[in-house]
């Protein structure tokens, strides 16, 4: 089975207005999942306009990240309530839980992504998380959303921190895609890594004016938003899970088991990851580009306030068994670090992040 794409997708300034004659078609008892108090007045309007169209409407708020804990809640509130789809209604820990949770009900689910931080209003895959924030599993679905609606208006009112978080996320696909699928015979995954290929390239062309400039009549703003939102999704559907992952993933996703007061994205910690990606890359497959690459990424990523370290990410690597965690969970049986077409183990991510965090990678 391949889930390439939503049924149905609305973008552009008014796409929320747009969508709702086919969003009364397909849902009488929508429940509108969200989280943060930045994002409550837009879910309140998409709350008043789902009224008005004399439908009827609950909602429910995470109290964490997607994790088993709130979804497990959430599913009773949408029984108790007998709602008969999931508006999800926010960045991709709300984007991933209200498709997991629909899926689960075999409900349809509609995804309003808030902000432009990642791909998970497109794709068919939840990412779950402890209530703590470290990663657990990927979750394949059985469909794409029903409905994405991909409005430029909402997406102009999140924090410019979640753009350049979904920029470093974006990039990560032709990075990813690249080494692990480039020997792939199939014509779809071949497509998938080039569509990746321009992607990177708008990005490093547009990223920084769309994170400096404004959302107004700027082609810059408009292109960046939905390669990060739209086209990143579209690379992972066509191309399946050989185009998704690689260690800059697996890097986020081990990073993500320790525990720390501040939280982090997703796409600024894989930015790290990516970094970490290309010095293996160097290190283990004689790439001679790999330092290339960091430079050229390194200049953006400082440009988009980006942390560029695990250090700066809040995490001394070399207290508390913190290197040894985070290698362990990168090169555990199942991870995504394994794609790669060489072989890891534990001492060669222990040795490239100590010399990472040591400031070796230079501008």
């Amino acid at each position: 089975m391949h889930s390439i794409s939503p049924e149905t997708i609305f973008r552009g300034n008014y796409a929320w207005e747009e969508s709702l004659p086919q969003i009364t078609k397909l849902t009488k008892s929508p429940l509108i999942l969200g989280r943060g108090n930045h994002t409550n007045n837009l879910r309140n309007k998409i709350f008043i306009d789902l009224k008005n169209q004399n439908l009827s409407v609950n909602s429910a708020n995470l109290q964490f990240d997607c994790c088993y804990e709130d979804i497990s809640r959430i599913k009773d509130v949408i029984l108790k309530n007998h709602n008969d789809s999931v508006i999800a209604a926010g960045g991709g820990k709300v984007l991933d839980s209200g498709k997991y949770i629909a899926d689960c009900l075999n409900v349809p689910c509609i995804t309003v992504p808030l902000s432009a931080s990642t791909c998970a209003g497109w794709t068919a895959l939840s990412n779950i998380y402890t209530k703590d924030g470290q990663f657990i599993k990927d979750v394949a679905l059985r469909s794409c959303p029903k409905i994405l609606v991909y409005d430029h208006k909402f997406i102009q009112s999140a924090p410019s921190r979640t753009l350049a978080s979904g920029i470093a996320d974006a990039l990560a696909k032709w990075y990813e895609s690249s080494i692990t699928s480039s020997t792939i015979e199939d014509g779809l995954v071949q497509q998938a890594i080039q569509i990746s290929r321009v992607l990177r390239d708008q990005l490093l062309i547009n990223g920084e004016k769309a994170f400096k400039g404004e959302f107004e009549n700027n082609p810059s703003w408009r292109n960046t938003i939905e390669a990060c939102g739209l086209t990143a999704g579209l690379i992972g559907g066509i191309g399946g899970e050989k185009c998704r992952t690689a260690a800059a993933h697996a890097i986020h996703n081990a990073i993500t088991q320790i525990i720390t007061p501040n939280k982090f994205l997703h796409g600024e910690i894989v930015g790290v990851g990516l970094l970490l990606q290309l010095r293996l890359e160097e290190k283990k497959n004689n790439n001679n580009l790999a330092d290339q690459s960091i430079k050229q990424l390194l200049v953006l990523m400082q440009e988009l306030n980006l942390p560029t370290t695990i250090g700066q990410l809040g995490i001394n690597v070399f207290e508390n068994n913190n290197l040894e965690k985070i290698a362990d969970f990168a090169c555990r049986d199942k991870s995504e670090i394994h794609f790669l077409p060489f072989e890891i183990h534990k001492n060669d991510i222990v040795e490239v992040i100590a010399n990472f965090e040591k400031q070796k990678i230079k501008t």
